[in-house]
């Protein structure tokens, strides 16, 4: 702690001196870092104190205590104002860390990172995101309740708190979560809207002049306006009727002013994105009565009303122990459940019904195949819980038989009808609407809760449009699960709009996401089994719409080959094959038929199945080399995707027969023919390959 300052602090309330701290924290951190955003934190200071000291369930000692409340900074731009708040209620946060704000091998990036600093639950600053999220959290919270509390035992009873700014309003990821919260009225999300009326580049009076209070009341949303911003007795009185309305989410509309308190810069967007300067920041401490120097001042009285939080949050956690023990002894089987839902683990058997698919010519779909898989898991793994932007029937991702999320039981009134009473919130299968970008962000939050394996699935060509949400998963290292059907131009009739070219290069660009396009149906059992035995990554699981082959096994290696991304499906009699043809998804089958008319042009070729280029990347060299020997340069790549990225593996000696164009609209089976999905073509690709000499021979 700084010392104090040579004169006295001119005297102020408790609550003042806590909010200038906030405040002051934040800006000399951005100050010494001559990077980041003053203009928040000056503004909702206010609003942030009086959460987290009168409000805020959570425990310091223990940021992951699972009956926490969760708060998001949705606005992540203000970090320096959640720093200063962890750092002042005693997480692991030193001030050192909070001097080093936006710096090298530092814990205080210039946007929240979950898993970085102690107490940050999700990773935000691309708007909307953190209020999507919040949305998840608070659902992964009423199911989680819906399915373990009990009379006299509120095991999972929390809420997810948030501030949001004009940016999360505008941005449409926020208007499709809210539109879906207030539908299903997810009484415990209570977001706190910083009001200011100022975004980057100027006042919102040019973009964003809405009624924002009737918008949300038209989603279903109790809304609540407080005049002062800087007004705690206010704030307090608004989140007390937020807590009270059970049957809604709340946003609490707060006019505060950007940069509240410096001379020249308040209510500018100046303040937004800039570090005041060193003579603005001497001028805005004299205007609200806190010493100019030292930098990083706090006084004693602040830090020991802020560090409370470590005993209630003790306390809290201790009752919350001592109920679990009374739970677990009056209901085993759901404490047992529960634990190991808390813990992440994996129940024994989990996987015992996975269905083995025997071989057939036919075949099926990917996505069929990933539908029975699929529920054959879901009974013995309570954690499994999502559902599709408005597509079960064809994604083929309904649970049978688990119910539904946010319904009213037979017999009672329907969800926009219900007074709230008859509510399920126990049911597995989630409805979002046709919401992309929403349910990829809703599925994080569900995944950075904890207790749930999350997914959500649409078509592959919309993978697009939450594309945002998957980054973010996967630099936050969240264990999601994204299912895109219809995964290629044979899709057919529905036409290039419909048909993904540049989507499968799209998600493989992505560092830390698993991509895996499994070849038939039991590929797609083992794509299942590494999806939800990763704990640390999110997975993209890439299915077709048309029927597959099942490959017997009899005859081709056994599928659990696609674990490690790639694998030799079938070879040459001696393992000295001539060409290696190499293929992902539906186009293995298509290079197994090529291999049988090869052989009886005497040429032997090698089958790769390659369905993951991550897994494969992660094995040691050797095994890579075993796979795809280097002295074999006759190489064909064959995928109905743009050949971005295969030269890889096909070499510079090698081909890739992939689709770099749109589609068009046709049967697939007569696209797949035209753009040269066919066996002849493998087969006339793979010979030329051997017909050409190598380069300066």
């Amino acid at each position: 702690m700084s010392p104090d300052p040579p004169t006295a602090i001119p005297a102020a309330s408790l609550d003042e001196l806590c909010i200038n701290a906030l405040r002051f924290l934040s800006v000399d951190a951005v100050q010494q870092a001559n990077s980041g955003h003053p203009g928040l934190p000056l503004g909702a200071a206010a609003m942030a104190y009086v959460l987290w000291t009168r409000f805020l369930k959570h425990h310091p000692a223990n940021p992951g205590w699972f009956d926490r409340d969760r708060f998001v900074l949705s606005a992540g731009h203000g970090s320096a104002l959640l720093y200063s708040l962890l750092h002042l209620s005693g997480y692991d946060l030193p001030l050192e860390q909070i001097k080093q704000f936006r710096q090298w091998g530092s814990m205080t990036p210039g946007h929240p990172e979950r898993g970085l600093t102690p107490g940050v639950e999700t990773t935000t600053g691309p708007l909307g995101q953190g209020f999507a999220n919040g949305v998840g959290m608070a659902m992964a919270e009423a199911h989680l309740a819906a399915r373990y509390n009990r009379p006299g035992f509120a095991i999972v009873d929390h809420h997810t708190y948030g501030i949001v700014g004009d940016g999360d309003l505008m941005e449409g990821i926020a208007s499709e979560a809210a539109s879906l919260a207030g539908h299903l009225r997810l009484g415990k999300l209570i977001y706190l809207y910083d009001d200011n009326h100022v975004t980057l580049s100027a006042g919102t009076a040019i973009t964003f002049t809405e009624d924002c209070a009737r918008r949300f009341e038209a989603y279903g949303w109790h809304t609540e306006a407080v005049a002062d911003g800087n007004d705690p007795a206010a704030i307090e009185r608004a989140l007390c009727n937020a807590h009270a309305e059970t049957r809604r989410p709340s946003l609490i509309l707060l006019r505060t002013h950007i940069g509240y308190g410096s001379p020249h810069k308040q209510d500018s967007f100046a303040a937004h994105g800039s570090p005041l300067g060193a003579e603005e920041v001497r001028l805005t401490k004299e205007k609200l009565g806190w010493p100019t120097a030292p930098p990083f001042y706090l006084p004693e009285p602040v830090r020991s009303h802020f560090r409370q939080a470590a005993g209630r949050g003790e306390r809290a956690e201790a009752a919350w122990n001592e109920n679990m023990s009374a739970y677990a002894h009056a209901f085993p089987e759901a404490a047992k459940e529960l634990q190991q839902r808390i813990r992440g683990e994996l129940p024994a058997g989990w996987d015992a019904d996975i269905p083995h698919f025997p071989g057939d010519a036919k075949g099926i779909a990917s996505r069929v195949a990933s539908g029975r898989i699929m529920n054959a898991i879901a009974p013995r793994l309570p954690a499994l819980i999502g559902g599709s932007a408005d597509l079960d029937p064809s994604t083929h991702t309904a649970l049978k038989g688990l119910g539904d999320f946010g319904t009213a039981p037979a017999g009672t009134a329907d969800l926009q009808g219900s007074e709230g009473g008859g509510w399920s919130y126990a049911g597995r299968n989630l409805h979002f609407g046709v919401r992309e970008h929403a349910m990829g962000a809703i599925v994080n939050g569900l995944a950075a809760h904890g207790g749930s394996l999350p997914f959500c699935a649409t078509f592959l060509v919309f993978s697009d449009y939450l594309r945002p949400a998957i980054r973010l998963a996967a630099l936050m290292g969240l264990p999601a699960v994204y299912v895109f059907t219809h995964d290629s131009i044979a899709v057919g009739e529905d036409g290039a709009t419909h048909q993904p070219v540049e989507q499968l290069a799209g998600l493989r660009a992505i560092p830390g996401l698993i991509v895996i396009r499994p070849g038939d149906a039991n590929e797609t059992a083992v794509a299942w089994r590494v999806a939800l035995t990763t704990p640390d990554r999110p997975v993209a699981l890439v299915l077709s719409r048309q029927d597959l082959p099942t490959l017997d096994r009899t005859f081709f290696a056994a599928a659990r080959g696609l674990a490690q991304g790639g694998y030799v499906l079938a070879d040459a009699p001696d393992g000295k094959p001539d060409v290696i043809l190499i293929a992902s998804g539906s186009e293995l089958a298509l290079i197994v038929e090529a291999r049988q008319k090869l052989q009886a042009q005497g040429v032997e070729a090698r089958i790769v199945s390659l369905p993951s280029w991550e897994l494969f990347e992660a094995q040691p060299l050797a095994y890579r080399n075993a796979v795809l020997p280097p002295e074999v340069v006759a190489r064909l790549a064959v995928e109905a995707g743009v050949s971005q990225g295969w030269h890889r593996y096909a070499g510079s000696r090698g081909d890739v027969l992939a689709v770099d164009r749109f589609g068009a609209s046709a049967p697939g089976e007569i696209m797949m023919r035209e753009y040269g999905f066919g066996v002849d073509n493998v087969c006339r690709r793979a010979l030329a390959l051997l017909a050409t000499p190598p380069p300066n021979r």
